[in-house]
């Protein structure tokens, strides 16, 4: 049989293997249940298959599970119920080898696992969320993250992820804010990639690569009022030029699955576009892989979207618009067989589907090499190495937005320090959403890293939680004011949360103790499904800031949260701000490591943050038509795109292009010295921004498309170098298609979106003489 042959080409043996396939066996293969229903844990360890997944399996086989590893809340897998690193990996064996020994064909399952920021299972390392990592601006640092989140996934046996996440953030009360690295596309398009490389590696069926699923195709992040799911109003031109820009790229990167959106765009669901999914996936951009649904997107189309009449013409639009796979639903199951009994779908549609997916199984290894190693996963899955390199990247994300009279760093002979908020001690709070179940004292919270940094017994570092995220209630202020009074800084950490109930209970406002009560507390203000109409902070922990400040201590402000924070109060008053987003499990370390002056901040923001929530949409490339300014405020942001303060000081000098003339074709280099102007070593990022100043289409009045992060000691000067060519310069015309006009281009060179030096590219066709 030639697909049992691993000398033969993926498309040969998919084909051969196709060719002996049963209906039953076929619409198995776009089936994925949810892997954590397939197994129930015994007291030693050991798992026991449920019939479900037997009786699944004898009608047809089931093509992937979805999160067999994965526990949080909605799964009710915690760390009782749940698998150690090496138990997971014996437990994913055991049932792919009944897989496929209990199969006619012996096809063996694709094992799909949320890896966002991190592996969603018990034991994996927790990195900083994507809001973060975009912080960073350091594409190769993220790439090793994911490299590191392959080896941890892989080593159990699964061989998908659904991520990264490319959505671009255009208003920053969707809940989701926290998921994606930014608002521009270039920049989302820079992480993407980083992402492929590093998580699919060399080849796929490498032991430590992972089949990448950059979602949510298209235009998630657009949505009507940053409410999730909702319609997104946006021409074609635009679509092309911003929402798709990552998915290019991240498919000219090699990303060999794809996972579509829940929105609709002008009235067509992107689960049934064939315009997304034919025309410009597969047509134009020449993809070679499998698309698969966002969970429950298929009933959504029936009972949501209302465009489909019933499940049968829900899963014939999806399969003749191009959906390969349907995630954690049971659409498929129950209706293919009979979409295509009536003729909705032919059996060539439905190959089609099976022969992608199956392709991709055989390009993974899968039918050679299916099982996890369960001794390596216990030695990778949370390793020191990891957990160093989760303190590196939260490190190079927390951006320093304010630093009156040089209030940091602190110096570490304080005599005594004041930790305060409902985020200084709250583990969960500062690792987002999709993130597994943690064992105590494995989450470095802020109050743990400052009692870490300054060896403290419990005598110079002072905590008080003071209030709750969403709670209005002041009782443990007087307790807050106590400790803070008798301190020589105070630390305040507020913010938000996305920490589902992961049934710790609640804290004790008045002792910072963890107690349960009968009274369901909630502190998640952030998330998928929660979105906001406003950004302030929420419950009683601005009056808490408030109260502090009346104190006269330095107050430095940590801001822990998933979206940006709109408290002009705090902006004015502070005198020190950091926004540390969730910065993962090593977060409380590097927080102290910026405090203290270990870490020099390099972190800069990748969404801009508005003076007030009615100025959105702020984002900085706006377009020059973009209208009159508010009665009560312009148009700018608080904080640019770009925007971070250093304890060091930086000078941009002598920008540079050669040539200065160029044909549409050509290239110019760009040149400028960055010095250090301080008395710290620290890293800057150098931004590259091109204005158009004429087209035949609005643009925006500039637009990213360069970036470097250096590292300067004091006094030294470095010269970076961009190339601008027509990837620089080129936009998307009327008619769809990415041209470059003659004409005089700004090139923009500077610290953020609002500061920078300028120099003039001039564009020309050269005219031919007659």
């Amino acid at each position: 049989m030639d697909y049992k042959n691993e000398l033969l080409s993926a498309d040969r043996r998919a084909e051969d293997l196709l060719g002996r396939m049963t209906i039953d066996e076929k619409i198995g293969q776009l089936i994925q249940p949810f892997g954590w229903k397939c197994y129930e844990k015994n007291e030693d360890g050991s798992i026991t298959i449920t019939e479900t997944f037997k009786e699944h399996l004898a009608q047809g086989g089931v093509g992937s599970l979805y999160g067999l590893l994965r526990a949080d809340p909605w799964t009710e897998v915690t760390l009782e119920t749940g698998l150690t690193p090496e138990e997971g990996a014996k437990a994913l064996n055991e049932i792919q080898r009944y897989a496929i020994e209990n199969s006619r064909l012996g096809i063996p399952i694709l094992f799909g696992e949320e890896c966002s920021h991190g592996h969603m299972s018990i034991g994996s390392t927790v990195f900083p969320t994507p809001i973060s990592i975009g912080s960073t601006w350091n594409p190769f640092l993220y790439r090793r993250m994911c490299q590191a989140v392959a080896i941890e996934t892989r080593s159990q046996g699964a061989a998908a992820t659904y991520s990264p996440v490319l959505d671009v953030v255009r208003d920053p009360r969707w809940g989701r804010t926290e998921e994606c690295y930014g608002e521009d596309p270039y920049l989302v398009a820079e992480f993407g990639v980083a992402a492929i490389e590093g998580l699919q590696g060399d080849r796929l069926d490498g032991e430590d690569s992972l089949l990448a699923t950059p979602k949510h195709f298209a235009a998630y992040g657009s949505s009507e009022g940053g409410r999730n799911a909702k319609a997104v109003h946006m021409g074609p031109r635009e679509l092309h030029e911003v929402d798709l820009l990552p998915f290019r790229k991240a498919v000219e990167a090699g990303a060999r699955s794809i996972m579509t959106a829940y929105n609709e765009i002008d009235g067509v669901p992107c689960t049934t576009s064939s315009y997304l999914l034919q025309d410009i996936l597969r047509d134009a951009w020449g993809f070679d892989g499998f698309v698969i649904t966002d969970c429950g997107a298929l009933g959504m189309l029936v009972n949501g979207h209302n465009t489909a009449q019933d499940g049968e013409d829900a899963v014939a639009q999806a399969i003749k618009a191009g959906i390969d796979m349907e995630m954690s639903g049971d659409m498929f199951r129950n209706h293919l067989r009979s979409a295509l009994a009536s003729g909705q779908i032919t059996e060539d549609e439905l190959g089609n589907a099976v022969a992608r997916v199956l392709k991709l199984k055989f390009e993974l290894g899968l039918f050679d090499r299916p099982y996890g190693d369960p001794a390596r996963a216990a030695e990778v899955i949370g390793s020191e190495e990891h957990r160093g390199l989760a303190r590196e990247l939260a490190q190079e994300g927390i951006v320093l937005l304010k630093n009156e009279q040089g209030t940091l760093p602190l110096s570490k002979a304080i005599r005594k320090i004041a930790v305060i908020g409902p985020n200084a001690n709250t583990a969960y709070n500062q690792l987002g959403d999709y993130t597994s179940p943690q064992p105590q004292g494995r989450i470095a919270t802020v109050l743990d890293g400052i009692r870490c940094a300054l060896g403290d017994d419990g005598e110079r570092v002072l905590y008080a939680p003071g209030s709750r995220i969403r709670d209005d209630s002041t009782e443990g202020f007087s307790k807050a004011l106590a400790c803070a009074s008798e301190a020589d800084a105070i630390v305040v950490a507020v913010g938000g949360s996305s920490a589902r109930d992961f049934g710790e209970g609640s804290i004790d406002l008045l002792t910072g103790a963890s107690v349960v009560t009968d009274h369901a507390w909630s502190d998640m203000e952030c998330g998928e499904g929660i979105d906001r109409a406003s950004l302030n902070l929420l419950g009683a922990q601005l009056p808490l800031v408030q109260e502090l400040r009346k104190l006269g201590k330095p107050l430095i402000v940590v801001y822990i949260n998933g979206r940006p924070i709109v408290e002009p109060w705090i902006i004015e008053h502070a005198d020190a701000i950091l926004e540390a987003w969730y910065p993962g499990q090593e977060g409380g370390h590097a927080i102290a490591d910026v405090l203290f002056g270990d870490i020099n901040p390099s972190g800069r923001l990748t969404v801009s943050i508005p003076k007030m929530v009615g100025q959105l949409p702020v984002y900085y490339y706006h377009r020059r038509t973009r209208g009159k300014r508010y009665l009560e405020t312009d148009f700018h942001a608080e904080y640019p795109f770009g925007f971070g303060l250093s304890y060091t000081t930086f000078k941009y000098d002598q920008l540079r292009i050669e040539p200065a003339f160029i044909g549409p074709d050509g290239k110019a280099s760009v040149t400028v010295d960055v010095t250090n102007t301080g008395d710290r070593s620290g890293s800057e990022v150098v931004q590259l921004y091109i204005s158009d100043l004429a087209s035949t289409v609005t643009r925006p009045e500039k637009v990213l498309k360069g970036f470097r992060k250096i590292h300067l000691a004091p006094g030294e000067t470095q010269t970076v170098s961009f190339e601008v060519s027509r990837e620089q310069l080129e936009f998307v015309g009327p008619d769809l298609s990415r041209i470059v006009e003659d004409g005089e281009f700004n090139v923009l060179v500077g610290p953020n979106s609002t500061d920078y030096l300028t120099a003039r590219l001039t564009v020309r066709t050269e005219r031919k003489s007659q």
